[in-house]
């Protein structure tokens, strides 16, 4: 007996461990009363909901042709059941990533980058400010303490790197892909270094700017809009941060990234990479159209590497793994903190920016969250050294560092 399409709906619902009320042109399934409640305005709809194809039906959202009433919590839930296992599904085989690496290569040129980073971070300032900490920190917090709000775990994470990096006054400290400027001026403010962030968006330069003369920090504190690239090739730092920068990279430039990174660097520098990860070795993104719907609507030419990927590529560079640690859960908690704080101020977002893009920011927001609490996606901060290869003034072969090779200095203390 073949099955028509309303009783796959039907079934398909059934299996769902959470209530769920769906409608379309002629029909409706489920029960009437669900705290989720789905409207679908094109009936072509509903195949993308049988087979599981989330990133189609969240596209749909954003146009207008579906509507979600209820419990956004619930709702990316069970859009998450509904995907199955999409870092599975987001595997590739050999000709795949052929492509893949070829396409890399060419969305992560100079001007493709810079285009790209604009749409995200230059989109508007005040949409960011209604939902980010007060110091826009738009990365993944640190939630020391459990009662921590927002704000408390930004500058937890803001002083975690800091103690990671060991940094000290008069140090030579550079910020790829400086945001709007959390790290710099905290670790000017806070540790006494000379700083210089760089960023390829133009709000963010503007705003940074802003603040180094506000502050008084010009003498010790500059901000560029600059590709990493660009940097000067004889510049020298004894540190260097990279905070939500190299998932922008791109897989195929990788290898050239951290290679940049370690010339930069003095010898006995060190290097903290902290940035999202791939949940699996195999797939480059996210499959059910989830990785399609974010470099569509949130992070275009966005790429994600698996953690092993990362070390292998540090290593490949010359540079020598220290510390690893995984914030998976703590970036959970964060994107639902930012989450909650964009849904209490849906109509002052839908007058800054509109109806498309906040629907857009509502599903990013809500699913990411759900994302990093599967394991589909991670996070790790790396740190790294550049070897000096030279103790007592005498030159030798291998890795020498004056790393201590504990974690005594992170955790000492509590953050200033």
């Amino acid at each position: 007996m073949q099955l028509t399409l309303p009783s796959l709906i039907e079934s398909r619902i059934g299996q769902l461990s959470r209530p769920l009320a769906l409608q379309w042109p002629g029909g409706r399934a489920g029960a009437a009363d669900a705290p989720v409640r789905l409207k679908v305005n094109d009936s072509q709809q509903l195949k993308w909901l049988v087979s599981g194809q989330i990133g189609t039906l969240a596209d749909a959202y954003v146009r207008g042709d579906l509507e979600i009433e209820g419990n956004l919590r619930e709702a990316v839930e069970i859009a998450a059941e509904l995907a199955g296992d999409p870092v599975g599904q987001g595997h590739a085989h050999l000709g795949a990533q052929l492509l893949q690496h070829l396409r890399s290569r060419w969305l992560h040129r100079p001007h493709k980058d810079a285009e790209q980073v604009r749409f995200h971070y230059d989109l508007s300032d005040d949409f960011f400010a209604l939902w980010l900490d007060p110091l826009r920190v738009y990365s993944c917090a640190y939630y020391e303490h459990n009662d921590m709000t927002l704000a408390q775990a930004q500058e937890a994470k803001l002083e975690h790197i800091c103690r990671k990096l060991q940094l000290e006054p008069g140090q030579l400290l550079l910020d790829i892909g400086a945001g709007w400027g959390g790290l710099l001026l905290w670790a000017a403010e806070h540790h006494g270094v000379h700083a210089m962030g760089i960023t390829l968006s133009r709000h963010q330069h503007a705003h940074v700017n802003r603040l180094i003369d506000e502050k008084g920090l010009r003498d010790r504190v500059t901000m560029r809009l600059l590709d990493y690239r660009d940097l000067p090739p004889l510049a020298r730092f004894d540190r260097i941060a990279s905070v939500g920068m190299f998932e922008h990279v791109g897989s195929a430039q990788l290898d050239n990234y951290f290679g940049r990174l370690q010339r930069l660097l003095k010898p006995g520098g060190l290097l903290l990479n902290h940035g999202i990860t791939a949940g699996g070795v195999d797939n480059p993104q996210l499959g059910a159209g989830l990785g399609d719907f974010i470099g569509k609507h949130i992070f275009p030419g966005g790429e994600l590497v698996h953690v092993s990927r990362v070390a292998r590529s540090l290593s490949a560079c010359g540079l020598e793994l220290l510390d690893a640690e995984n914030l998976r859960p703590h970036y959970a908690r964060t994107l639902w903190a930012w989450s909650d704080a964009l849904e209490s101020q849906l109509e002052r977002a839908r007058e800054i920016t509109s109806e498309a893009t906040v629907r857009a920011y509502r599903l990013y927001l809500a699913g990411c969250a759900v994302a990093f609490e599967r394991g589909w996606i991670s996070i790790h901060q790396l740190l790294a050294s550049r070897p000096t290869g030279v103790v007592n003034n005498t030159p030798l072969r291998g890795a020498q560092s004056d790393y201590p090779f504990n974690r005594r200095h992170i955790y000492a203390a509590e953050p200033a």
